[in-house]
């Protein structure tokens, strides 16, 4: 093998799967997007009509797609800085000692990340029970109303975005803990020579040397809230009334639930466009930060 093609030999394998399962998927959604596809479509192709850009004149207009993608901005807006932030925090707390009590606490904060999301919902759905669940004895305790955690319009979001941010900080704190694995002890050591405090040293050399690690879980977060699914399905199936629909569910119920292949289709589309969008902004925006 001449030794100029012996990286792409090496990459061949991983770009075959990209394309198989990451490029090909999104055109054949594109090509569905265009036409009427539904269950009699697919075992009847002859039934399957060619409708150009009707279901997205359709999506634009139809008040359900708006909702869920109101409540993804909703969710995204609450979720991402929360996971960001509390990982940030638990990963330095973490990070401060190295002993054996230590390292199981890190093992017990990367469970939520590997634990099934039906049994961490089953778990939350009592924690949520408006009978008989822990939070509403804990109101209870102190002389306050019970709370419909996930049968109330307003709570349903913050309580299914809560257990969301529960289960997301698990990866998050491992990549921060690598990444202050790597800040060089050097400089933490002048600057406590210099008479700087712990905190200060925190937010004028550790900080600042994660800023790649927390640029790249900020893309990853986004882009994982933007995708925003597990929750809401199987704790409230979107309800009440659409309330905690994301728009990830939307489209699931669409093509799972009414067959509307082709519609939900365009609707998958619409979000890999708005992913992609926000995706390029925040790398701009990071580009230009590492430029300065």
């Amino acid at each position: 093998m001449k030794p100029r093609l012996a990286p792409y030999a090496f990459i061949a394998p991983a770009m075959v799967l990209l394309l198989a399962f990451g490029v090909l998927p999104i055109l054949v959604a594109l090509l569905v997007s265009l036409t009427d596809m539904n269950l009699a479509g697919l075992g009847d192709w002859s039934r399957i009509s060619f409708v150009g850009a009707d279901n997205y004149r359709r999506l634009f207009t139809d008040h359900e797609f708006w909702q869920s993608l109101t409540n993804t901005g909703l969710f995204a807006a609450v979720g991402v800085p929360s996971v960001i932030v509390l990982s940030l925090i638990v990963a330095l707390l973490l990070n401060r000692a190295d002993n054996r009590y230590f390292r199981a606490l890190r093992a017990f904060y990367f469970v939520p990340a590997i634990t099934a999301i039906v049994a961490i919902s089953l778990v939350w759905g009592y924690l949520y029970n408006t009978q008989f669940g822990l939070f509403n004895y804990l109101l209870s305790a102190v002389g306050l109303p019970e709370v419909r955690w996930l049968s109330d319009p307003v709570w349903v979001k913050f309580s299914v975005a809560l257990v969301a941010v529960w289960r997301g900080t698990g990866l998050n704190i491992i990549i921060f803990l690598a990444a202050l694995q790597s800040v060089p002890k050097e400089y933490l050591e002048a600057a406590a020579l210099d008479g700087a405090g712990e905190l200060r040293r925190t937010i004028s050399i550790v900080i600042p040397l994660l800023r790649f690690a927390i640029f790249f879980v900020m893309i990853t977060t986004v882009i994982a809230w933007l995708q925003f699914f597990d929750e809401p399905f199987v704790l409230t199936k979107g309800g009440p009334l659409g309330e905690s629909t994301s728009i990830s569910l939307f489209l699931y119920q669409k093509g799972f639930s009414t067959s509307q292949f082709g519609y939900a289709s365009a609707g998958s589309v619409v979000l890999f466009a708005v992913i992609g969008a926000v995706t390029l902004f925040q790398l701009r925006v990071g580009r230009a930060d590492a430029e300065a």
